[in-house]
């Protein structure tokens, strides 16, 4: 299906709605020096039906995107948008992307492709998370969505106890950014976005030493478990981004999930 975002522009879609929320996170990532500028190159791990690439490319001439998505019922919408917006700068790899090459069991939730995982446990083993996550939007929904803000929010269990109803098993392949990075050829990433709902660890500590100065601004989403978000910080250190900004997005202030904007 298609739907039209705020600005009108057109994008595939799974589910309408969710498609306006993740085109409300978009402008949240370019922010505290993370800009895309004429030639960039992005890599857009967790890129879902492709939102953020389509809005990069809005943003700058001749930026190439690639975008990583694992789940097929995801990449084929991801694929669309590629061919509607793309016009050869929107490259999909239908991969997952991890600190090694192997098959990866994910779990997908039909009813919120969005929230589709390789790690359901950060929501199994905290069975009030996805309640809280539907209390969150519901705080702070998209500009045309804010009839969401009238829905009390002692609904949001029955909406969650829907949202992960008919949860499936889909068995993914995942890579590494160093085996992408030298299969395509490329010298520079100029912007590293991941959001892949709870991997991002295991996707930095597949980048190889000799690749990290090709990287020039990260934006991630950290879930904080075993002091990630420090832990986070401090790889990122190491490897020269002295300018790091950490926030949370509104709503999500009593989350373990914050933001983190890194650049050298």
């Amino acid at each position: 299906m298609i739907t039209t975002l705020t600005d009108g522009t057109k994008v595939h879609c799974l589910k309408k709605p969710e498609a306006k929320m993740l085109d409300h996170h978009v402008e949240g990532y370019l922010q505290h020096g993370i800009v895309i500028k004429e030639n960039d190159v992005v890599f857009d791990v967790g890129a879902n039906v492709g939102v953020f690439g389509v809005r990069v490319l809005q943003k700058a001439p001749n930026v190439q995107v690639f975008c990583f998505e694992p789940i097929p019922q995801i990449a084929n919408v991801l694929s669309k948008n590629a061919e509607m917006h793309g016009q050869g700068k929107m490259t999909v790899i239908q991969k997952g992307v991890s600190d090694k090459p192997q098959q990866a069991v994910f779990t997908y939730f039909p009813n919120t492709p969005a929230l589709s995982t390789l790690h359901p446990e950060q929501w199994d083993n905290n069975p009030g998370s996805f309640k809280n996550a539907v209390k969150s939007t519901m705080k702070n929904p998209p500009v045309n969505m804010k009839w969401m803000k009238w829905i009390p929010t002692s609904f949001s269990g029955i909406i969650a106890a829907y949202l992960v109803r008919g949860r499936q098993v889909i068995h993914c392949e995942l890579t590494t950014l160093s085996d992408v990075i030298k299969e395509k050829g490329l010298d520079k990433i100029d912007l590293l976005k991941i959001d892949c709902e709870g991997a991002e660890w295991a996707v930095l500590m597949g980048i190889q030493a000799e690749d990290w100065h090709k990287i020039k601004a990260l934006v991630i989403e950290v879930h904080d478990v075993d002091d990630r978000l420090k832990n986070t910080q401090h790889l990122l250190e190491k490897h020269g981004f002295a300018k790091q900004v950490i926030e949370q997005e509104s709503g999500l202030e009593n989350s373990k999930m914050y933001n983190l904007f890194a650049t050298r």
